[in-house]
């Protein structure tokens, strides 16, 4: 007993801040540049989020600078700012949030990370964390020096001021810490912002660097996302305690208000059918329900028929968007996309994105960059356990003209973007640095990952066509000028055009356009003939100084800064021809190149060409 006794005396329980104060690594804290990096993309983060969900253009600024061992970190936003009364819980106490129990795509979820960034601070420096937050014009702004109490896990408010601040509203945070800053490396604090500008191009996103330097992420649009909508949860994912405790602590008076007004999906015809199928009163007090009878209405959720969880409370980035975040980052020859419709885990909605951008700057030796998104936020930790990673490299990247030497991760000159937006990722631990195996996450990561494929497939054998056709135009077109010239100089005869007959022998389209001088008028004649065997339909572009006359056909004008693009809408069966004239003063006679718009690969003589 006296063991026992002594043994009882030593029990004591301990704060969620004194837990991860001795297990910070759990939180991201493990190594010098990533304990530089977390509390960053946790400012960054929850700026984000509170300028979106107020309809507020992104406008942040990150300042790191070094003061002897130490890093001090600033992040500021533009954001709707923090009431006076909420600022030290939201900084300086874990699991303190506003987005755990809604449910509704954010990129916090947990409650833990910028106070996680307070805490590693006070702990490896000793000194408090500085925060200013304003709500509006007509307002002060309140300056507060804030420590976390980890023996209690509630804020410790060293200084709290009202001062003036020339910000209309938003909040700054600054601290101290021990890290590192490497700018090269793939988990850099320069790679994260980069990776949140592709995938937030509405963000514009400034980065001060320890020396000096200056890196500013425009913002690619003014569209803000889609806003996301809270919803109630649904019933398939719900296991057997959850529904006990909905169950207890409910303020409904009867089971079928309980079903309806707790869970989507569920009206009133389907939860009379759940009440008959786990054979309950539909009347009955929810509370009332035994553990076997919870059992049945469990068993019912599963059998019954139920409409997917609404779609509203997610916000993907959307396929152009991703395109043009990918195109604002890199240069590249192509861009594919897709975006997979909505899918249920465990009653959670989820939405698959997938961007694969080819060519240009990308290196072409090695492995392919993967990056990862989870509901717009980058995972740049923890690769190899990741089930976007998993979904990559069960794809057989050969089918798709990629190399993929012993499996895995394919390489050559790529990229590959995947964004998983949901109600609730399921990552696999605290640090939120990569999203677990879920079945159903992965198959629909590996379906947006083969379509991508197919598209660059499609896209590589059209340029290995062109290219081929190229180089037989190549050759037609330096071997024809010679037997022509040979064969007028032997006939003593003008030396004829060869481009309808390369064209002919190419089977493509000729546009050329030719040019008479008349009484000061240039009379200009546009001769446009189908070679190919497939009728063909495509615009012409022809960009002039000034507006033609005697235009026949046509054409559409539309003034372009100083110039006129003359468009003409053309469609020509196998072995058609058609005329286009105009005129112009000859002194105003100035020519670019025609524009065919709509036919990339088989034109001849005289028209660049752009495919829609």
């Amino acid at each position: 007993m006296e063991i026992a006794e002594e043994l009882a005396k030593q029990q004591r329980a301990i704060s969620v801040a004194e837990f991860f104060e001795k297990n910070r690594q759990i939180l991201g804290f493990d190594s010098a540049p990533r304990s530089l990096l977390t509390p960053v993309k946790e400012a960054v983060d929850n700026a984000l989020d509170a300028c979106e969900e107020m309809g507020i253009l992104p406008d942040i600024f990150v300042q790191i600078g070094r003061r002897g061992e130490l890093f001090h970190v600033v992040v500021e936003d533009n954001g709707p700012g923090i009431v006076t009364e909420e600022v030290p819980r939201v900084f300086a106490k874990l699991l303190y949030g506003s987005r755990f129990h809604v449910l509704k795509q954010s990129r916090g979820q947990q409650g833990i990370g910028i106070s996680a960034g307070v805490l590693y601070s006070q702990l490896t420096t000793g000194k408090p964390t500085r925060v200013i937050s304003k709500i509006g014009p007509g307002h002060k702004a309140c300056r507060f020096q804030l420590m976390i109490n980890t023996a209690t896990n509630e804020p410790e408010i060293l200084e709290s001021v009202v001062q003036d601040w020339d910000r209309p509203h938003g909040t700054r945070v600054e601290m101290e810490l021990e890290g590192s800053y490497v700018r090269s490396r793939r988990q850099s604090i320069y790679s994260y912002l980069k990776n949140v500008a592709i995938v937030n191009p509405h963000a514009r996103i400034t980065l001060k660097e320890p020396d000096g330097n200056v890196e500013t992420f425009e913002r690619a649009t003014e569209k803000l996302p889609k806003p996301a909508y809270e919803i109630q949860p649904h019933p398939r994912g719900l296991e057997l305690g959850g529904l006990i405790k909905m169950l207890r602590y409910t303020e409904k008076r009867k089971l079928s208000s309980f079903l309806k007004g707790t869970f989507s999906s569920i009206g009133t015809i389907t939860a009379q059918e759940l009440c008959d199928l786990a054979e309950l009163d539909s009347n009955r007090p929810p509370s009332e329900l035994t553990y076997r009878e919870a059992q049945r209405l469990i068993e019912a959720f599963r059998k019954v028929r139920l409409k997917s969880p609404p779609t509203d409370c997610l916000s993907p980035i959307g396929e152009e968007l991703i395109r043009m975040g990918l195109d604002k980052e890199y240069r590249v020859d192509f861009v594919a996309t897709s975006t997979r419709s909505v899918s249920v885990y465990s009653g959670n909605p989820f939405l698959v994105e997938v961007g694969l951008a080819y060519g240009g700057e990308l290196k072409s030796d090695g492995k392919v960059g993967v990056l990862r998104f989870a509901n717009r936020v980058p995972l740049l930790y923890q690769q190899g356990g990741c089930g976007i990673t998993h979904a990559i490299e069960n794809v057989s990247w050969r089918t798709y003209s990629l190399s993929q030497p012993g499996g895995g991760i394919p390489t050559g000159p790529a990229g590959i973007l995947v964004h998983v937006a949901s109600t609730n990722i399921p990552f696999t631990s605290e640090s939120k640095d990569a999203i677990a195996d879920v079945p159903e996450i992965v198959s629909e990561v590996e379906l947006g990952l083969k379509d991508v494929g197919r598209k660059l497939r499609r896209h590589l054998s059209r340029q290995n066509a062109l290219s081929a056709r190229r180089e037989k135009e190549e050759i037609i077109r330096t071997l024809l000028p010679r037997i022509a010239e040979k064969l007028a100089d032997l006939l003593d005869r003008e030396k004829p055009d060869i481009n309808p007959v390369v064209a002919k022998i190419m089977s493509s389209l000729l546009v050329k356009r030719k040019l008479v001088l008349e009484n000061g008028q240039t009379l200009v004649t546009i001769e446009v003939a189908n070679y190919t065997e497939s009728a063909r339909s495509f615009r012409l572009h022809e960009m002039l100084p000034l507006e033609a006359t005697s235009v026949d056909p046509s054409a559409r004008v539309v003034p372009i800064g100083d110039d006129y693009d003359h468009l003409w809408d053309i469609s020509l069966k196998p072995g058609e021809a058609r005329r286009l004239s105009y005129a112009l003063p000859a002194e105003e006679a100035r020519f670019s190149d025609l524009v065919v718009e709509g036919q990339p690969s088989d034109v001849v003589a005289g028209a660049r060409t752009v495919e829609t």
